[in-house]
């Protein structure tokens, strides 16, 4: 089923990852995230993570407080996020693996080792009355997974597409497991590696409903600003959509 509109949800981590550069007050990422909102987005997104690289606790909190649309969490399934998920009640928290040795996050959540944990932290999620995600790599096994585990959403690894250009494997694993979550019930998402040079194919697929994208945009924020970087964005999946 195609998503009548595909939404944007802004990462804001690494505008808080410029600031920690100096450990200062500047870039603010959630004078960021109100901006992104003015332009366009329809949603912010912010991972904190257990070695607080980039965004700290109270990036969350103020972020929590003020933003206007709807806040996505990222998260690593932890009894200390899962205790701040359920006191700031964001609108989506999305379980994502996490390594300190990584620069980013690097691939899907497996979402075979420790089930049960990962069905009781759903659980928790639902009961706090948070919409919850996965991020996982496109594999339909675990599509299957994600939903026998009680997620309302999955958010599919885009990285592989990205980073090897011109392999249409890597597009049509993503067609194939946004086509199988949909008919399971999920709700699908797509984002990591995702600029507004390659983000037609993956806005293209019609059950895809939000994408997550950050390090581009602000990257591109740094030559025309972020209220046009997060307008070309837009621009370039609204095309893609034929809208």
């Amino acid at each position: 089923m195609r998503a009548t509109h595909q939404r944007l949800y802004v990462n804001v981590d690494h505008v808080a990852t410029l600031r920690q550069a100096r450990r200062s007050h500047e870039p603010d990422p959630v004078a960021a995230a109100a901006v992104c909102e003015s332009s366009g987005a329809d949603g912010i997104t912010a991972h904190l993570r257990e070695d607080r690289r980039h965004i700290q606790d109270e990036d969350i909190h103020l972020l929590a407080q003020n933003v206007r649309t709807v806040l996505n969490l990222e998260m690593a399934l932890t009894e200390e996020m899962l205790v701040l998920a359920e006191h700031l009640r964001p609108h989506q928290v999305t379980l994502v693996p996490e390594r300190r040795e990584e620069v980013t996050t690097e691939g899907g959540l497996d979402v075979t080792r420790e089930p049960n944990a990962l069905a009781k932290g759903l659980a928790r999620l639902k009961r706090a009355g948070i919409r919850s995600s996965l991020f996982i790599d496109p594999d339909a096994g675990a599509v299957r997974s994600s939903r026998e585990l009680g997620a309302d959403a999955i958010e599919l690894h885009t990285g592989r597409y990205a980073n090897a250009i011109g392999d249409a494997r890597h597009i049509a694993a993503l067609r194939t497991c946004s086509t199988l979550g949909a008919e399971l019930g999920l709700a699908i998402h797509a984002g990591h590696g995702l600029t507004v040079n390659n983000v037609g194919l993956v806005a293209e697929i019609p059950e895809i409903e939000e994408l997550n994208i950050g390090h581009a945009i602000v990257s591109r924020a740094v030559f025309v600003g972020i209220s046009a970087a997060v307008r070309e964005m837009h621009a370039a999946i609204h095309a893609a959509r034929g809208m």
